[in-house]
């Protein structure tokens, strides 16, 4: 019996969409999130982002966001 050998691209393409169709995109991307390592470094953006913020205004805006209606 010989079977045909398919690229590693297209046995990729084929897992995606099955699991498009069996588990929609939302998990999906849930899924595939878990194997990717990310990028940059979050510490030196986070102290870019917050230089500015005392505890007290982090903390407001974190409750803030926890209080506002979630747009679905």
């Amino acid at each position: 019996m010989i079977v045909e050998t398919k690229s590693l691209v297209e046995v990729s393409q084929e897992a995606i969409r099955l699991l498009y169709r069996e588990l929609g995109v939302v998990d999906t991307v849930r899924f595939l999130s878990q194997f990717t390592v990310g990028y940059g470094n979050y510490t030196e953006e986070r102290e870019h982002l917050f230089a500015d913020l005392t505890l007290d205004q982090t903390i407001a805006a974190i409750k803030a966001t926890k209080a506002a209606p979630r747009a679905e």
